[in-house]
């Protein structure tokens, strides 16, 4: 009779001591776990988790027209020159700019590149890879007519420059492989103007005694420093993109 009393309050004492999870645990079978997990895939997705998936694929692929479109409307106008170009580089559907600022050639004579590369120095005491920088540019004034001037270099920077005069803007800039490239390096050309742009840049080839002239661009750059490409010029003809 003892004994069956103090087996009975051992057992007791064991069902006290289990947690409520490990007494559940302890009771539900693989059974019960398999019609549980069945039920569970059969159940319809709540609206919102489908919705949410959809907006932020949506919100992904508007990220880059709705950028453009900021830059464009808040961006201000900065006239750059590129680096001249060959005319069997437009034969395709866009035609690639190489501009003087993309070189390390250009930077290192502007003020603030010491500082620039003294913060961000990588290998063999060269620029690291992937740094962001910001060139800052002025205003030259034009006649109004023809072809603009393009604007002066004044320094590098590897932070965004605030308050800057009116006429000066901060053009941000990504270093890679040897190269800054500016998000304006390349220009879709509808297909009606690939050719005329080609006879345009070959006529600027072969003029001045066979050497190439530069092509002046237009751009919108945004106050962080974002640039989209808005038009070219090819001698004294305008292509807008």
């Amino acid at each position: 009779m003892n004994s069956n009393t103090s087996e009975s309050n051992k057992s007791n004492k064991s069902n006290q001591s289990l947690s409520p999870e490990a007494e559940f645990s302890g009771k539900l079978t693989f059974r019960d776990y398999l019609i549980a997990t069945e039920q569970k895939a059969n159940k319809p997705l709540p609206f919102w988790r489908l919705l949410v998936p959809l907006l932020i694929q949506t919100g992904l692929i508007m990220a880059v027209p709705t950028q453009a479109l900021y830059t464009d409307v808040a961006g201000k106008t900065v006239i750059l020159q590129s680096a001249p170009v060959n005319p069997n580089d437009v034969q395709q559907s866009a035609v690639n700019l190489d501009y003087n600022i993309s070189r390390l050639a250009t930077l290192r004579r502007l003020p603030g590149w010491e500082e620039l590369l003294r913060q961000n120095r990588g290998r063999n005491r060269q620029l690291a890879q992937g740094t962001n920088l910001y060139v800052t540019l002025q205003e030259q004034q034009s006649s109004g007519r023809g072809v603009p001037r393009a604007w002066r270099l004044v320094r590098v920077s590897g932070k965004r420059p605030t308050n800057l005069p009116n006429n000066q803007v901060a053009l941000k800039g990504v270093y890679r492989d040897g190269f800054v490239t500016y998000g304006v390096e390349t220009y879709y050309i509808p297909e009606e103007q690939r050719e005329q742009i080609s006879r345009d840049i070959s006529r600027n080839l072969n003029s001045r005694g066979g050497r190439r002239q530069p092509i002046v661009v237009k751009v919108k750059v945004d106050p962080q420093g974002n640039a989209v490409p808005i038009s070219l010029w090819v001698r004294d003809r305008n292509y807008r993109f």
